[in-house]
């Protein structure tokens, strides 16, 4: 029977190295707002020998995540594995001039789309199926309030579901990435040496690892 991975923020940086590392042992459901990006993973996933379902969709649409879900659900009956790397990385700004545009999308993505996504996804994991998590510590670092306030919140909602399903399943990680050149680190460190940095190819092997995968 075929393994089946949803990968929500799967068009570049981590979610996308995710999709290709588990792509030969999973069929990868990809969730992304860039279709372009999608279709180009879909692309080096097929070069693997792997198989994916595109779904460019934005992770805020309920009603398309719910849908989504059902299809699921329809077609397979079931998850192996949810990775959840969707992120809203709002610009670095002082506490008192964040924009509200920015926090308003910084909540809907980062906390909001994840306890909607916990619902959605834990009857498709059942007992069985992992969900995964990916921690940043840099809630409360000066500047970053926006992002690390929501990505503080949605990781607080991870530990509370893995505290609670700890007995009866689905087990739910949260796991801490190394340092990675990605865009939104590029926006937030825009001087840094990007070469001294770990590659997300490299990062998602590491990461899948730990998981046993």
């Amino acid at each position: 029977m075929t393994k089946l991975a949803l990968i929500t923020g799967a068009s570049r940086g981590l979610g996308a190295a995710l999709a290709e590392a588990l792509c030969t042992s999973h069929h990868i459901v990809a969730v992304a707002r860039t279709t372009g990006a999608l279709e180009e993973l879909d692309d080096r996933i097929q070069a693997k020998g792997g198989h994916a379902t595109l779904a460019p969709m934005d992770v805020t649409n309920t009603d398309a995540m719910a849908q989504l879900c059902r299809g699921i659900h329809d077609r397979w009956g079931r998850l192996d594995l949810w990775l959840h790397t969707a992120i809203h990385a709002a610009p670095l700004t002082p506490a008192q001039f964040v924009d509200a545009r920015d926090w308003e999308r910084s909540v809907a993505v980062n906390a909001n789309a994840t306890a909607t996504l916990i619902g959605f996804v834990a009857p498709l994991l059942g007992e069985a199926g992992q969900a995964v998590f990916f921690d940043d510590p840099r809630a409360g670092q000066k500047f970053f309030g926006s992002y690390g306030a929501t990505k503080a919140a949605q990781i607080a909602l991870a530990r509370s579901w893995a505290a609670e399903s700890e007995r009866t399943g689905p087990p739910v990680h949260i796991l801490t990435p190394v340092p990675m050149p990605t865009a939104p680190r590029a926006r937030f460190f825009p001087g840094e040496d990007r070469a001294a940095l770990t590659q997300p190819a490299a990062e998602a092997k590491r990461l899948l690892a730990e998981l046993g995968l």
